[in-house]
């Protein structure tokens, strides 16, 4: 059994602490059931699996900056650089985003500095070791190479293999955890020991001692995150008529209202948990607001204005916008809430917030070529692994913030979005998963990033897997095209609006037809309705015909859909049937509508 399949199975026969985590302390063994009620803080950090991932993303973007560009190995001369680049392959590898080989440079360069560090004898060690540490070396290696289950790698492990000969990994495949005590302790421990910035420091040097807790704390992250239920209870979206503009303003005039009350501040212009302003929901809001037809009520003018100022507050020296988390994604959404105000003293900081936007994909500057499977892309943080819906945000702002048409940001970026797309005669993408082949397939959709669907995979008749296509992402893809200046007529338009006219619904999100959970359809689905709304405003078509031949004024339509949402009492909307992805929160599903309606207004 390879080791990496070792790991697994032993974090797959733990799971206690992740049921535990769920149960309501009634349900807790008597002698848990007080300890559940106390607070966490009491028994060390106060923590969640969410701020817990969010920690080992800190610590994996801190890792990812200690590679030697031109080398590639990881942490300093000060010591072993086979031991250290084995630790930090380790770490990634096993951290809650599971990075793989072909996820960039950061992986794939590590690889090549170990295995031009094999010798002629099978082992793997820096120049000049000798004794012991030539076997310590060479274990702590093919540990690290065992996590990429890539045949490339077969014939250099099976000479390592040969040069260790009868070897037990032992301790230095580090703890399992299954006591759900004794993982909080652990977790509770090194919580304290870290740097806020993300990395431990010890005997060992920064770098192994941040790699080993990422490591450790990963594996109690498996056992104590979140894991989905069983199929969740739907209700059919309320039957719906066309409507006219008149009453989609004045829908939009009671999204905004309730959005101003729903504001901690709406002086501030400032929107999240009370005491907690979010920067992120804040940008979403403001720029929902501003899709309301000026003249605007007073109140709400008056908090756009005021939470626009906030923005331009919150830019750093390296040009980003944001209050400490997803610098990528928020430093767009707040680009395209200044550029909608078309006050200088807003529109000032765009350029700086478009310079680090662009200082963010995944291209030459990181270490990126052309033929990297995420060149070009761009994800939350920047260096987490890129996905096209960060990257269609990021598109729209730079070309909000009045970047050239022909900019290589943009040119680059056609290269991330063909590999999303299910197009084989422009997407000859490969991905090896677990021993599994993920190809493209070719009916023009898109998936959430290459080789990856949320919506799941068609598995063909020789065993190979194509991501399925699904609604938000292929009119994501669609944007982003738009924005990259592909025209109408190019195939690969085309596909894509093939795709979408074939699979016009406003009743869920399509793609998710073959998931058992009936809910699964509307995961998203105010993120669709966006998304949907502005490409096919920026395609620049006011009807779209549908499979059967029937054609659809989708403004009107999507319009009438989204007044029937919404709340007749508070003017609210909220995804009742998928409350995933923050559209359980009303204040960003509200905002979602409004950006929809504005892009889909009425003549």
């Amino acid at each position: 059994m390879s080791l990496r399949l070792l790991l697994s199975t032993l974090l797959l026969i733990t799971p206690a602490l992740a049921q535990e985590e769920q149960r309501p302390a009634a349900q807790l063994p008597r002698e848990q059931a007080g300890a559940a009620q106390k607070p966490q803080a009491a028994q060390g950090p106060a923590w969640t699996a969410a701020s817990l991932k969010a920690r080992l993303d800190a610590a994996a973007r801190w890792l990812r900056g200690q590679q030697e560009p031109n080398s590639g190995y990881y942490g300093d001369k000060n010591h072993s650089q086979v031991e250290t680049t084995s630790w930090v392959l380790r770490a990634l590898a096993e951290c809650p985003r599971h990075y793989q080989h072909q996820d960039g440079p950061f992986i794939s360069l590590a690889i090549e500095f170990l295995l031009r560090h094999q010798s002629v004898d099978g082992s793997i060690r820096d120049w000049g070791t000798s004794g012991s540490a030539v076997r310590a070396q060479t274990m702590h290696a093919v540990i690290a190479l065992e996590h990429f289950g890539d045949e490339s790698l077969v014939k250099n492990l099976d000479r390592a293999y040969a040069y260790l000969g009868d070897w037990d990994p032992g301790v230095l495949l580090g703890p399992i955890y299954g006591d759900t005590d004794k993982a909080r302790a652990r977790v509770n421990k090194l919580w304290a020991a870290g740097n806020p910035e993300g990395y431990w420091d010890g005997p060992r040097g920064s770098v192994i001692e941040t790699a080993r807790a990422v490591i450790e704390l990963s594996r109690i992250y498996e056992v104590v995150r979140p894991r989905g239920g069983g199929p969740g209870q739907t209700t059919a979206l309320p039957a719906f008529t066309e409507a006219d503009r008149t009453e989609t303003l004045g829908s939009m005039t009671r999204g905004a209202l309730f959005l101003i009350m729903a504001s901690e501040d709406s002086k501030a212009g400032k929107w999240g948990a009370p005491g907690q302003p979010d920067a992120g929901i804040s940008a979403m809001v403001l720029a929902a607001l501003q899709s309301l037809p000026a003249p605007r009520p007073a109140g709400v003018q008056g908090a756009i204005d005021a939470g626009l100022d906030w923005l331009v507050s919150l830019q750093r020296e390296d040009g980003s916008i944001h209050d400490g988390k997803l610098a990528s994604y928020i430093t767009s959404a707040s680009i395209m809430a200044l550029a909608a105000s078309g006050e200088e003293r807003h529109r000032a900081a765009l350029p700086a917030a478009r310079d680090f936007l662009i200082a963010l994909q995944a291209d030459e500057g990181e270490g990126y070529s052309e033929g990297d499977l995420y060149y070009g892309g761009i994800g939350y943080g920047g260096d987490e692994r890129p996905d096209l819906s960060n990257l269609q945000m990021a598109l729209e702002a730079l070309a909000a913030s009045g970047l050239e048409k022909d900019h290589e940001a943009f040119k680059r970026a056609m290269t991330f979005l063909e590999r999303c797309q299910n197009r084989s005669e422009s997407n000859d993408t490969e991905r090896s998963v677990d021993g599994t082949l993920i190809v493209p397939g070719d009916d023009g959709g898109s998936a959430y990033a290459p080789g990856d669907s949320p919506a799941g995979f068609v598995t063909l008749a020789d065993g190979r897997k194509v991501p399925r296509s699904y609604g938000s992402m292929t009119y994501a893809l669609l944007k982003g095209f738009i924005f990259a200046g592909l025209p109408k007529d190019d195939p690969r338009m085309q596909a894509a609006w093939e795709w979408v006219r074939e699979h016009y619904t406003l009743d869920v999100n399509p793609g998710f037809e073959q998931s058992p959970d009936p809910a699964a359809a509307y995961q998203g689905l105010f993120y669709y309705f966006h998304t949907m709304a502005r490409a096919l405003d920026l395609y620049g078509a006011d009807t779209i015909t549908d499979q059967n031949g029937q054609v659809h004024a989708w403004r009107s339509e999507l319009a009438g859909r989204l007044v029937a949402m919404q709340s007749p009492d508070n003017g609210s909307w909220i995804n009742h049937n998928a409350p995933r992805w923050w559209e359980g929160n009303p204040v960003l599903a509200t905002s979602y509508a409004l950006l929809s309606l504005g892009s889909a207004l009425p003549q």
